[in-house]
């Protein structure tokens, strides 16, 4: 019932996420610290704001101190990239964080990093796939958690500070002082803003906070800062003439951006905008890693600059690794996730905001403004994505058209380059548009990612493959 995708394992409170699974879930996780003798060294573990994450921590450290594994709580509801920070910095060989992304509120689940502060790789989670179906669940041992916390098996702590600190180090905070930018923040009531908030204030930021309150609710909307969530701060940036407005995902690993118009900016151009900066501005030198379903820009600014964009599957720790083996200066996904070389291990939307409020600060214009730029260097594309919910006979199916046969509809007219299967079906045209097809492996989705030279033709790619499919 465990199975890892993209995002670790994700499942619906009640049904799959239940407290049978979690301890069957950490004794696995046990045993193969005991396996590859890491349980004295330990496991750092936290948890966001959504129902049930703290109890889920406390009942999975009942079972791994029983198991005799030490665990490192941090006793307050923090971001995802201070875990993956901690578990680098410390050198611990594993951390677990409790939470489910930007999923609806039903959802839970659990991410696990390795060494490095990595998300687990496929070898690694299959591993713990394997560890857990060896489990027997009627003689899992378990320590009451209080007893387990006076017996020094778990250790609670909090290095909010040392986090903070630790991104305050790598970006120009005497700049944004001088520049008195007008931010506001929007963390979805996720848990971002207690970060972001030292990180602003300290840089002389004027910092309003919507969305700050605790509720596992989300407010009745997905904790996702995509463009029809973000209407309250696209209107608050408007009306008080704000420079930005920030978004934050519900365990604040992902971004979302408001410019000074009003104007919501995909992922995509946060990462175009990003990449520029770093080379134009900040003169560093490398290349740039996407997965494949996020803007060919990053190519085009690579390419005017002497550098390469390498494309890897969906999964942030493809972007991880390849930008280890390459020397990659930033590495992100059409989802709102990035990294900057010098950080962590894993996307971090706290840093991700910060560096665009330096990039303000720094370059002395308005996001609108660079954004004209970025059009002018590269042009302006359109980015068209769908997705599509089904029952398991039509998935069965789709899979069997789309990786078995290898279908494809025909697209006269379109003169397409290549093909890959590298993670789903992927179609490369001659006039560098593109067009994606793949199941997510976070939610029970088909997605059709389309990017083209224009909006009409965008569409039409997406309709060719959408009546074919039956989607």
């Amino acid at each position: 019932m465990i199975k890892f995708g993209t995002g670790g394992w994700r499942a619906i409170i009640g049904d799959e996420f239940t407290k049978e699974n979690i301890c069957i879930l950490a004794k696995a996780m046990a045993d193969k610290m005991k396996a590859e003798g890491a349980a004295e060294k330990g496991v750092v573990i936290g948890y966001d704001r959504r129902f049930l994450s703290k109890e889920t921590v406390m009942w999975s450290c009942e079972v791994l101190a029983a198991e005799g594994v030490s665990c490192y709580f941090v006793n307050r509801s923090v971001p995802t990239p201070l875990i993956m920070y901690y578990v680098m910095k410390h050198d611990y060989p594993y951390g677990m964080m409790v939470t489910a992304s930007h999923n609806p509120a039903l959802y839970n689940g659990v991410k696990v990093f390795t060494a490095g502060g990595r998300d687990a790789d496929e070898t690694q989670t299959r591993d713990i796939e394997n560890y857990i179906a060896r489990v027997d669940k009627d003689r899992i041992r378990k320590i009451d958690y209080e007893e387990a916390v006076k017996r020094g098996l778990v250790h609670e702590f909090y290095p909010m500070n040392e986090y903070v600190d630790s991104i305050m180090d790598k970006i120009d905070i005497a700049a944004i002082k001088e520049a008195h930018l007008r931010v506001v923040l929007d963390p979805m009531y996720g848990v971002s803003e207690a970060a972001l908030a030292i990180i602003l204030v300290s840089g002389r930021c004027d910092l309003s906070i919507i969305h700050q309150e605790h509720d596992t609710l989300f407010g009745g909307k997905m904790p996702a800062p995509a463009a029809d969530r973000l209407g309250q701060l696209q209107n608050f940036v408007v009306d008080k003439n704000y420079d930005l407005g920030i978004a934050t995902d519900g365990d604040a690993d992902r971004l979302g951006v408001i410019d000074d118009r009003g104007r919501y900016l995909h992922p995509n151009d946060i990462l175009v905008l990003l990449y520029y900066y770093l080379i134009h501005y900040k003169h560093w030198q490398g290349p740039v890693v996407r997965n494949l379903s996020t803007t060919h820009r990053l190519d085009a600014i690579a390419a005017r600059y002497g550098q390469v964009c390498y494309e890897v599957p969906v999964g942030f720790k493809y972007i991880s690794a390849k930008m280890a083996e390459t020397g990659a200066i930033l590495g992100g996904e059409s989802s709102g996730g990035l990294t900057v070389a010098g950080h962590i291990n894993g996307k971090d939307g706290v840093y991700a905001a910060s560096l665009l409020v330096e990039m303000l600060a720094v370059t002395g214009r308005k996001l609108s403004e660079l954004m004209e730029v970025i059009h002018e260097e590269c042009g302006a594309r359109h980015m068209e994505e769908r997705a599509y919910r089904f029952n398991q006979e039509k998935k069965q199916s789709l899979m069997k058209r789309i990786y078995v046969d290898r279908e494809l509809p025909s697209l006269d007219g379109y003169q397409a380059a290549k093909v890959s299967y590298m993670d789903g079906c992927k179609v490369y045209f001659e006039d560098d548009s593109w067009i994606s097809v793949r199941f997510s492996g976070t939610e029970p989705l088909l997605r059709i990612f389309c990017e083209a030279w224009t909006k009409e033709q965008a569409e039409k790619l997406c309709g060719l493959f959408e009546g074919y499919f039956g989607l």
